[in-house]
């Protein structure tokens, strides 16, 4: 299991740099480095991976909470959404970056 996220983690960041690289042309153009759209990248792409990790437990504890309760739902649903917040204060975070 460690390994099988070891190995998507490392998917995720190559793609970022290369990512990174493609925007370099336009980075120097600006001023600002290659590192800067990277950076941006790594905003959005690692607070994606922590919600997708943290909302699949929490939908695997869940579900099990639910089979045995079904008043639960409300509770668990709103427990499924709260990670969904890293995602957008990275998303805000890159627009921010971007609009500089």
């Amino acid at each position: 299991m460690f390994r099988r996220i070891a190995q998507m983690l490392a998917i995720a960041v190559a793609l970022l740099v290369m990512v990174g690289f493609g925007f370099a042309e336009e980075a120097a153009a600006a001023g600002k480095s290659w590192g800067y759209y990277v950076g941006i990248g790594l905003a959005i792409g690692l607070s994606a991976i922590g919600t997708g990790i943290a909302q699949g437990r929490i939908g695997a504890a869940g579900v099990g909470a639910i089979a045995e309760n079904r008043e639960l739902v409300p509770t668990v649903l709103l427990l499924v959404v709260i990670p969904e917040t890293l995602v957008i204060f990275g998303f805000v975070v890159a627009m921010i970056l971007l609009g500089q």
